[in-house]
C-alpha cells in the first residue's frame, strides 16, 4: 500500500469515526490495533486479548481496508508503526479511552440510580408472582425506594398519584400510557363435585343456570367468542369478590362456576381439583399492562423498572413457563 496524503488519511478517519456507532466490529479492530502497538507484534497483542494472532492479523487488516492506509510494517518477529499508523495512534487510543469512559459512566449511573416508585398491582397476582419479581428488582437497585399498594379495582394512576399500575383490565385513561407486558388467559371453571351435582354447561348461555362465583371489578357479564362472534351473558352471582383467590376457593370447595387467571387456576387444573369448561368457547383475551402516567415517561427510574417487569413477565409469562404456583403455597 503506497503512502498517500494527510488529507486523505484525515478524511477516511472521519469517515472511520462516523462508522464507528454502526459497527461494534471497529472496536474489535481499534483493541487490536493498540494492543499491537504495545506489543509489538500480532502474538503478544492476541495473549493480551485472548485469542489468536490470525485474529489479531484479520482485524488490522480490516482497519487498514477501511482507514485506505497500512498502519504496521511487517517483518518475520516484529511490527512497526507507519507514519500514518503514528498519526492515527493517539486518535485511536483516545476514542476507545472515551468509549470505555462512556460505558463506564453509564453503568456507574445504572447502578446509582435513586428515588421513589409509587406502584399498583393486582392482589393474587402480586401475592403469588410480583412480589418475587419486586424484591429482585430492589436488590438489583438498591437505591430505589418501592410502595406497593394491592388493589383490584380500576384505578387511573394519574388522578391517584401511581407511578405505574399494573393491570389486567381494558381500561385506559387519557394522558396515561398502557404498556402491554404479557398476555393473560383466563379460564372458566369448577370442581367435580360441583359438576356431580349440577351437569356442566355446553353453551355460554347455559350459565343463567348456574351458581357463579364473579369478581366484582370487572361485573356480572363474562365475554366469550365463537365462531359466529362474540358472545355477552350476565351471570347470578351466588359469590361476588374483590379477590380472585376467594373465588378461586369457593370454587375448589364446589360452591360454583368461576372465571379464574391462569396464574390462579393452573394448579388445581392440573391436579384435577378444578375442571375446565365451555372450553370450545374462549373467553375475550386479556393483557397484563402496565399503565404510566404520560409526564412520568422517560424517567430513569421509572423505565428501569418498566424493563424490569417486560424482562420477567414478557412474552411467555412466568405462570405458563414453569407451572402456576399454589395460591395459599
Amino acid at each position: 500500500m503506497v503512502s498517500i496524503s494527510n488529507r486523505i488519511i484525515w478524511s477516511n478517519l472521519q469517515h472511520l469515526f462516523s462508522q464507528f456507532r454502526k459497527d461494534m466490529d471497529t472496536l474489535a479492530n481499534l483493541r487490536a490495533f493498540l494492543a499491537t502497538v504495545r506489543g509489538g507484534n500480532f502474538s503478544e497483542a492476541a495473549r493480551q486479548l485472548d485469542t489468536v494472532p490470525s485474529v489479531i492479523a484479520k482485524r488490522i487488516g480490516h482497519l487498514e481496508w477501511t482507514l485506505g492506509a497500512r498502519l504496521f510494517e511487517r517483518s518475520s518477529r516484529r511490527v512497526t508503526l507507519t507514519e500514518a499508523g503514528h498519526k492515527f495512534h493517539a486518535r485511536a487510543r483516545a476514542l476507545v479511552a472515551d468509549f470505555d469512559a462512556i460505558a463506564s459512566e453509564l453503568k456507574r449511573d445504572q447502578n446509582a440510580l435513586e428515588g421513589h416508585i409509587r406502584l399498583r398491582a393486582p392482589t393474587s397476582l402480586t401475592v403469588l408472582y410480583l412480589a418475587d419479581i419486586l424484591a429482585a428488582f430492589q436488590q438489583r437497585y438498591d437505591r430505589l425506594t418501592l410502595e406497593i399498594t394491592l388493589l383490584d379495582r380500576s384505578a387511573n394512576p394519574a388522578e391517584e398519584g401511581f407511578d405505574i399500575s399494573v393491570s389486567g383490565r381494558a381500561d385506559s385513561y387519557e394522558g396515561v400510557v398502557d404498556e402491554p407486558l404479557c398476555p393473560l388467559r383466563q379460564v372458566v371453571c369448577a370442581s367435580p363435585a360441583y359438576l356431580a351435582r349440577r351437569p356442566a354447561p355446553r353453551h355460554p348461555r347455559d350459565l343463567a343456570d348456574h351458581d357463579c362465583l364473579v369478581f366484582n371489578p370487572t361485573g356480572h357479564t363474562w365475554h366469550f367468542n365463537s365462531d359466529r362472534g362474540p358472545i355477552r351473558v350476565d351471570v347470578p352471582a351466588r359469590l361476588g369478590a374483590n379477590d380472585n383467590y376467594a373465588l378461586y376457593a369457593a370454587a375448589r370447595a364446589g360452591n360454583g362456576i368461576a372465571v379464574l387467571p391462569a396464574y390462579v387456576a393452573g394448579r388445581a387444573l392440573a391436579d384435577g381439583s378444578l375442571v375446565a369448561l365451555l372450553e370450545g368457547y374462549p373467553l375475550q383475551d386479556v393483557w397484563l399492562k402496565a399503565l404510566i402516567p404520560a409526564r412520568k415517561r422517560g424517567l430513569p427510574r421509572i423505565e428501569v423498572l418498566l424493563a424490569w417487569l417486560r424482562e420477567h413477565l414478557g412474552g411467555t409469562p412466568p405462570w405458563e413457563r414453569t407451572g402456576p404456583a399454589a395460591p395459599g403455597a
